[in-house]
């Protein structure tokens, strides 16, 4: 029987723990993902020890304290005890090198920090023969990214990359439907978050990243995985930025506000045939969409089309504090406790990506699969994701070059031209 995995949370932000600006975050992630997640695989003997590490030790307190009251004290007692680093009283930029060096091989981490950070923190842990779980994007480089899975395949680790809308029951279910429809043709997606959202992520928007990083990785994902399956590869991408919003509400002045990307799709084994995908997405919705996540997106191919609107699903609320009409999600994060006041999220797609983390780390250390092994199952892994880096990058470069960028794969290695 597969050992607990012992695993060490790297980032102690909104989608971590829920905690952010000194309370609870505003948005549907109150009491966050991966640290909820991590508790409850726990107490069903799937996690042994927990750690967090942050930069700022200082926040650790009011941590647990929001932990404490909106987790244990809502579900049954649930264990939110977890190991910090640094001190309560120190702050250290390079805190998480000390904590995943207390780690031993075979344990993982969780990567839940600004775009520009998952590599370093990847590579260090990847080279101690820790197994790793990557927060889309992977990484902002193809160049990183392959480098990360030589490094992995090197070391024998499993690294996943969260791309929990693969496990959406809509999504997994339209990818299997694609297989049946015939060669692609066109695809159309479009995701947006209110401005308010600009207030979290204020310390790194236009900074560090992008919109396009941090909401067109779904659906470029998505689309990849539905169309990878029957041949398609990206070959050039163009892109185009809105400005003006963003930077209007204060942050930086490199700031967009809504970034399209053009994708060209042509098919490995017929060069004749090609698809477009576009990709579209913003964080300066309107404050009162009723709407975390306003997401959707349109497939076209030979034998017939699909489309998927997941902002509503036929689930609204009505409440007077709110001041409008509301759209909850409870099929990505089910945070209503079950009868016996326990939790009982664990059919949400955002749980359940988490899990098949932990679940596949479990496998490799137990010696019944091997990374290859999950690879060959079509899950989110380093390998089953390059696509999505190239087209990210590709996008990031086609705005700062003004120019259209080409994507190549040649006996199974990626450049960007």
């Amino acid at each position: 029987m597969a050992s607990p995995l012992n695993v060490l949370m790297v980032g102690t932000g909104e989608y971590t723990t829920g905690f952010v600006g000194g309370g609870a975050s505003g948005s549907d992630k109150k009491v966050g993902v991966v640290g909820l997640s991590m508790f409850d695989l726990r107490r069903r003997g799937k996690v042994g020890k927990l750690g967090m590490v942050g930069v700022n030790g200082t926040k650790f307190p009011a941590i647990r304290e929001h932990l404490n009251k909106n987790i244990t004290q809502v579900y049954n007692n649930l264990d939110t005890s977890f190991e910090s680093f640094p001190a309560d009283n120190a702050k250290d930029p390079d805190s998480y090198k000390a904590a995943i060096d207390a780690l031993q091989p075979g344990d993982a981490i969780t990567i839940f920090t600004p775009d520009t950070t998952h590599y370093p923190i990847a590579l260090y842990a990847i080279e101690r023969k820790i197994h790793v779980m990557i927060t889309k994007p992977a990484v902002k480089e193809l160049a990183h990214h392959i480098a990360l899975l030589e490094a992995a395949e090197k070391h024998g680790v499993y690294v996943y990359i969260e791309h929990h809308k693969r496990f959406d029951p809509a999504y997994a279910d339209a990818k299997h439907r694609a297989k049946k429809l015939g060669d692609f043709n066109y695809f159309y997606s479009y995701m947006s978050q209110p401005k308010s959202q600009l207030q979290t992520f204020a310390a790194w928007a236009g900074i560090d990243s992008d919109i396009s990083y941090y909401l067109n990785s779904h659906h470029v994902d998505i689309c990849d995985s539905m169309v990878s399956q029957l041949g398609y590869v990206p070959v050039k991408v163009s892109a185009s930025a809105s400005t003006g919003v963003a930077v209007s509400l204060g942050c930086h002045e490199k700031t967009e506000d809504t970034i399209s990307l053009l994708v060209h799709w042509q098919k490995e084994d017929d060069p004749t045939k090609h698809a477009t995908g576009v990709y579209t997405a913003s964080w300066t919705a309107p404050q009162k969409a009723g709407v975390h996540s306003n997401q959707y997106f349109h497939y076209l191919a030979q034998g017939g089309e699909i489309r998927i609107d997941q902002a509503k699903r036929g689930y609204d609320i009505a409440e007077d504090s709110a001041g409008q009409l509301m759209w909850y999600n409870p099929f990505y994060m089910k945070y209503a406790p079950d009868e016996d006041g326990n939790f009982a999220g664990q059919s949400g797609y955002g749980y359940v990506s988490i899990e098949k983390f932990v679940d596949g780390c479990r496998a490799v250390n137990a010696g019944t699969l091997t990374p290859k092994d999950l690879d060959a199952k079509g899950l989110p892994t380093l390998r089953n994701t390059i696509a999505t880096t190239a087209i990210l990058e590709a996008g990031r470069r086609s705005i700062d070059e003004k120019r259209e960028v080409k994507i190549e794969k040649k006996d199974g290695q990626w450049r960007l031209v």
